[in-house]
C-alpha cells in the first residue's frame, strides 16, 4: 500500500481506487472532499471527465437508428475495460494518464 494518506485518511491509492469505483459520482466526491492529494485529485478529475464524456456518447448512441444499438453495447464494453482498468492502476498507485482526457486533467489540476 502506498505510505501516504490523503486529507480524508485514506491512502492516496484507496482514494483514487474509489474515484473509479462509483465512478462518476466518487469522482466529484473526492473533488470536493479532498484537499492535498495531487494524485487523488487527477484520478477523480480523470473519473469524472471520462464517465461524463461516456455517458454523453452512450445517450447520444441511443438516437442513431439501427447502428445505435451496437455503439451502445460497443461503448458498454469499452466503459467496462477503462473501468477495470483505471481501477488497478490505482491501487498500485500508478498515474495511468489516458490520451487526451488524462492530459486535460492534468492541466485543470495545474489550474487549481
Amino acid at each position: 500500500m502506498s505510505p501516504f494518506r490523503s486529507s480524508t485518511g485514506l491512502y492516496e491509492n484507496v482514494a483514487a481506487f474509489l474515484c473509479y469505483l462509483l465512478a462518476f459520482v466518487g469522482g466529484v466526491i473526492f473533488l470536493l472532499i479532498e484537499r492535498r492529494s495531487r494524485f487523488v485529485l487527477f484520478h477523480a478529475l480523470q473519473s469524472v471527465i471520462l464517465f461524463a464524456g461516456l455517458m454523453v456518447f452512450h445517450a447520444a448512441a441511443g438516437f442513431l437508428p439501427i447502428i445505435g444499438v451496437i455503439v451502445g453495447m460497443l461503448l458498454s464494453l469499452l466503459s467496462l475495460v477503462l473501468w477495470v482498468v483505471l481501477m488497478l492502476a490505482a491501487l498500485q498507485g500508478k498515474w495511468l494518464k489516458l490520451p487526451w482526457i488524462g492530459e486535460f486533467a492534468e492541466r485543470q489540476l495545474n489550474r487549481m
